[in-house]
């Protein structure tokens, strides 16, 4: 049994599934949810995410969501309309209180866009590794080198 939880960890980070996988294989831990509002994190692809974030009762105009440093910030506050009376709950069950939530964002992960729809904020992410990052395919000389035929390398013939 391990000394830390890394629950935090998945709950505030995007793109760093592998690692915590990982970790989670070695020592077999559950992750609980908590916070308002609940959110999801999925994999919809081999590079692509999507957080969704319960915001019933918010409209696009309630929210910002921000990009800075690696950190995506989803903020909601409900602005009342000027001369609006406010109303007198009998119960309030729809809880529409203002919510901060910040993901931390692994390297090369780009937000794509954001939509609204059904009460769900969904962010959509893609991790876009640059072509230098990429892996790539190493030719192995036979160590005799190569020699140049009219400006073109070609093998030597064994």
């Amino acid at each position: 049994m391990r000394s830390f939880d890394l629950a935090p960890l998945y709950r505030s980070t995007v793109g760093f599934d592998r690692l915590f996988s990982l970790l989670d294989q070695t020592s077999g831990a559950d992750i609980p949810a908590a916070g308002y509002p609940p959110y999801n994190i999925e994999k919809t692809g081999e590079t692509s995410y999507r957080i969704s974030v319960a915001v019933a009762g918010f409209t696009e105009q309630d929210l910002s969501i921000e990009v800075k440093e690696q950190a995506l910030t989803i903020r909601g506050e409900k602005v009342a309309a000027e001369g609006a009376a406010k109303a007198e709950y009998l119960h309030q069950g729809i809880a529409a209180r203002a919510f901060e939530r910040r993901f931390q964002l692994a390297d090369h992960v780009l937000v794509k866009g954001a939509t609204l729809q059904h009460g769900l904020l969904h962010v959509d992410l893609v991790r876009e590794i640059p072509e230098a990052m990429k892996p790539r395919q190493i030719a192995i000389s036979n160590g005799e080198g190569a020699r140049v035929i009219d400006g073109q390398l070609s093998q030597k013939a064994a």
